[in-house]
């Protein structure tokens, strides 16, 4: 799998992009404020219509114009066209020319894995965090999940609705009790099915980059231990009192240990940083194992802060994916390129919103 073509109008700082693309490992070489990071976001929101920096669309749009386009040629399982355009007051998606009805259909044209400064979150935040981790990987590989999540993400929103009226309307509470129920007892076996499967990765991948200095395990911590229905009643009362949902699997978590002690407490920042990557590494093997391809890799300036020990460990990875023809995208400064890398690699050079090839020690025009 791999972008053949880019294409962005008004989006962050640039007013105008056109490059063509080729499988392979492409470094994106500037200062701060260029736009290297801006390159990684666009093809990470045309993967999951959203941006890994955790901002919304408005945030997205260049100073003092509309709206953003962001379009792009996907060879993968054939070749598709998509496109995008959002502004606050309209918003399209399209796939071949047809507008996306269900994002089910669509998730998974494009499939990436970002290694980037906000995957400490997975470590240090709050459990939303690891949910959003445990759904995206679970949306890329198993087809009805993201159907699944948004129909008890509704239910769950309903209910609550619910709980927050006076006088409490019993039978449609106990209609959206079903759904919510239904919904998250399946949401919870996939994650449980999941977990399982990703840490043998997530535990090789921590090796190679730790150099064996500690254990990590992953631990799958669902809100609801027994029987969802009997969960929900038995927290009746407080519910009715906090006028919430307080069990399911929005409430779940993915505890992280390294020598059974918890990471995000007793962990160091370069041991924190070394699994978020970890973490990361085990998701694109996970995907190319199940999907038989490489996702396409974006990697945000990760390389600087990792020493050459740490860096050597993501090399196989790297490595693996220049093999199977895959695509990688890297953005560093030109003191902080990873030189260990080799010279198999197509640079760019990014100033000011706009990028231009490097070709022989000299930029030429993308």
């Amino acid at each position: 799998m791999h972008l053949a073509q880019l294409r962005l109008r008004d989006f962050r700082n640039y007013a105008r992009l056109d490059v063509d693309l080729t499988p392979g490992f492409h470094l994106l070489l500037g200062g701060n404020a260029q736009g290297k990071t801006n390159i990684l976001e666009a093809i990470y929101l045309l993967a999951t219509l959203r941006s890994f920096r955790g901002v919304g669309g408005a945030q997205m749009i260049r100073h003092d114009h509309r709206g953003y386009f962001v379009g792009a040629t996907v060879v993968g399982e054939g070749t598709h066209a998509v496109k995008m355009y959002w502004s606050p007051k309209e918003r399209r998606l399209t796939l071949n020319g047809d507008p996306v009805r269900r994002l089910g259909d669509y998730l998974g044209v494009l499939r990436v894995v970002v290694f980037c400064t906000e995957d400490l979150q997975l470590v240090k935040g709050a459990a939303g965090q690891r949910r959003r981790f445990l759904n995206l990987l679970l949306a890329q590989t198993h087809p009805a999940y993201l159907t699944m999540l948004q129909r008890y993400a509704r239910a769950v929103r309903s209910r609550n609705a619910l709980l927050r009226q006076r006088p409490l309307d019993e039978t449609a509470l106990e209609s959206f009790s079903r759904e919510v129920v239904g919904t998250g007892t399946e949401i919870t076996r996939l994650r449980h099915e999941l977990i399982p499967r990703i840490s043998p990765l997530a535990r090789l991948a921590y090796r190679r980059i730790s150099n064996d200095a500690e254990e990590l395990k992953l631990e799958y911590r669902p809100s609801v231990r027994a029987d969802f229905a009997a969960e929900l009643a038995r927290v009746r009362t407080r519910e009715l009192n906090y006028r919430t949902t307080l069990v399911g699997p929005h409430r779940d978590d993915l505890d992280l240990t390294l020598d059974r002690k918890p990471a995000s407490q007793f962990g160091s920042e370069g041991q924190k940083r070394s699994l978020a990557v970890a973490l990361k590494m085990a998701q694109a093997e996970y995907v190319t194992g199940l999907r038989g391809a490489p996702p396409i890799l974006l990697i945000d300036d990760v390389m600087g802060e990792l020493d050459a020990k740490r860096r050597a460990g993501l090399l196989p990875l790297l490595e693996r994916s220049h093999q199977a023809s895959g695509q990688v995208f890297m953005t560093c400064t030109e003191e902080n390129w990873p030189h260990e890398l080799g010279r198999r690699l197509q640079r760019w050079e990014v100033v000011s919103g706009t990028l231009n090839r490097v070709a022989d020690g000299a930029a030429a025009p993308a």
